[in-house]
């Protein structure tokens, strides 16, 4: 066992596989309530009288805008009353919100009920990053984040597929059914197994005043608000891709019932990129590998959006390209997101909902924008990733004062 994995241990009571895992399942609740849908977009517009297809993909949106906005309550009650409860509270929130979607009778009810599911879906999320850093710092907190996203990336590869059979050997109603059981399934977990990891002493007091200033700190750290603003907007070219996958797979490259597998061989690559970075990360450093894959993702996605343009895309040269570009996003999330976290370790819970507000809200504006805009082609994604990417690494550039591609100050990041 490694000395990581016995002050892990020592601290949690708990081994550090299982830690993984169930840091795993808070982030697997909020990919899967996303990706197993989408082979049911089409099945629930039908059944629930929505003929616009693109009026569909409220589905989604309508789960993200909650999940955005409801991070803000969580971090502060987190830092106040432990993480623990807060937890507790938010998959109780998740679970009835599931059972409610999978009862709505009209197409109202059921974008009410997601909107309610991803306000119970934040707390998994901001408790996720919270907890971990409570737990470790700097490049250690990157690899565990790479080992969580290597189990955590199960979830979009198989999800579409188990979302496809649910609906060949049912109804899209059972999806529901499963995220209800999965929910109840890791409350049981968080309430036998996982201990409270904020001390007594570090609890923060919950008012308006240190709230304000907790989130004034995070939104004035220039390292916290670069890299979350870069994680915003390359959460953007993922939810457009997300909100357009089944349209141009299906519609546009008429991939069919293999769309779940082709889907699952794209992101494959973001698993491959997590283990990298879980055995690099610590002997490079975040910075240097999350510069490196921005830099990469700018040339593939221009690359891509050219061809596109162009009129010379097929799935031949979407598939390869989109697992290139998933590649440098799985070496990037982690990366960027424990940048951020790196100088506000001391607001942990308040901090990791700044920083989810703003990348999952500020992802979902141009990544719905941008799965409204399909029409029939690729141009609006690719054209609209590959705008996004170029201004991360912009955004990243100024954060590091023009520094890329080497460690910064700090040696352990």
């Amino acid at each position: 066992m490694s000395s990581t994995q016995s002050d892990a241990h020592a601290r949690l009571g708990i081994p550090y596989a299982e830690f993984i895992a169930f840091i795993a399942s808070l982030m697997m609740l909020n990919a899967l309530a996303i990706d197993i849908m989408l082979p049911a977009l089409p099945d629930i517009g039908r059944d629930l009288g929505v003929t616009d297809e693109n009026e569909r993909q409220l589905i989604l949106s309508a789960y993200l805008i909650s999940f955005g906005f409801a991070q803000l309550i969580y971090g502060p009650l987190a830092d106040r009353f432990g993480r623990k409860p807060v937890l507790l509270t938010g998959l109780a929130v998740y679970l009835l919100a599931s059972i409610a979607a999978a009862m709505a009778p009209s197409f109202e009810m059921l974008l009410l009920a997601r909107f309610l599911q991803g306000m119970g879906a934040a707390a998994p999320r901001v408790l996720a990053f919270a907890i971990v850093r409570d737990c470790f710092e700097g490049r250690q907190m990157a690899r565990v984040m790479s080992l969580t996203m290597m189990v955590f990336i199960l979830v979009p590869v198989i999800a579409p597929s188990v979302g496809q059979l649910m609906i060949m050997a049912g109804h899209w109603r059972w999806i529901f059914g499963l995220l209800t059981l999965g929910s109840a399934a890791v409350i049981g977990w968080t309430a036998l197994r996982i201990p409270e990891t904020l001390h007594p002493e570090d609890r923060g007091r919950l008012s308006i005043g240190s709230i304000l200033t907790n989130y004034r700190i995070t939104l004035t750290t220039r390292q916290t608000l670069g890299y979350m603003i870069a994680v915003a907007l390359m959460f953007g070219g993922m939810f457009g891709f997300l909100n357009s996958a089944q349209q141009i797979m299906v519609d546009v490259y008429d991939t069919g019932t293999a769309f779940p597998l082709v889907f699952a061989a794209i992101a494959l690559s973001i698993a491959v990129a997590s283990m990298l970075n879980s055995r690099f990360v610590v002997r490079l450093g975040m910075r240097v590998i999350a510069h490196y894959a921005l830099a990469c993702m700018v040339v593939i996605y221009v690359i891509h959006a050219l061809i596109a343009n162009l009129g010379l895309d097929s799935i031949w040269t979407f598939a390869p390209l989109m697992a290139a570009a998933m590649c440098c996003f799985g070496l990037l999330m982690a990366n960027l997101n424990a940048l951020a976290m790196v100088p506000v370790g001391h607001i942990a819970g308040s901090a990791a909902a700044v920083i989810g507000f703003v990348g999952t809200t500020g992802g979902t504006i141009p990544g719905y924008f941008i799965g409204q805009a399909f029409n029939g082609t690729v141009i609006p994604f690719t054209t609209g990733f590959a705008v996004l990417s170029i201004l991360a690494f912009i955004v990243v550039m100024i954060t590091e004062r023009g520094r890329m591609f080497r460690p910064g100050d700090n040696p352990h990041s």
